[in-house]
């Protein structure tokens, strides 16, 4: 079976966060859990969205949901290190596109995982998906399209 390979162009990523591993973030393999580390990009996606002024659910009911999650590791993280969380985006289409993650070690600078984010807009009321709004693509006028 062919393994995943994620690969990201450096101008992409428009936002810098860090996260600390919690010592309950570990499995008992003595690293941060895989099911840790999607709650920590969840988190990275969330922040990078606040900054931009994006809200995850619009007054009108518009809202990100997201499509699918790819994740590839490079190394373990381990309790009480700082993670840093690059974030960007790519591939923009009509309703969405990937939201990208580079997760390095702060201390180091060691690559810990890729991470690649599909979403889509979404009408909650309506239960169908919608169109990007204009002035999320606007926000972000370097994001490579693909329509």
């Amino acid at each position: 079976m062919a393994r995943l390979h994620l690969e990201f162009p450096e101008d992409q990523f428009y936002f810098t966060t860090q996260l600390t591993v919690r010592i309950t973030d570990i499995n008992s393999g003595k690293h941060l859990a895989n099911d840790s580390m999607v709650s920590m990009i969840s988190e990275a996606r969330a922040r990078f969205l606040y900054q931009f002024g994006i809200e995850e659910v619009s007054v009108n009911d518009v809202g990100i949901i997201v499509t699918d999650l790819a994740t590839t590791y490079r190394r373990e993280a381990f309790a009480r290190e700082t993670l840093v969380f690059e974030v960007g985006l790519m591939d923009l289409n009509k309703y969405g596109g990937d939201i990208i993650f580079r997760i390095t070690k702060l201390d180091t600078g060691e690559l810990v995982a890729l991470a690649k984010s599909g979403f889509v807009f979404y009408n909650f009321l309506a239960a169908k998906v919608t169109p990007m709004p204009e002035d999320f693509r606007l926000r972000f006028p370097g994001v490579n399209h693909i329509d």
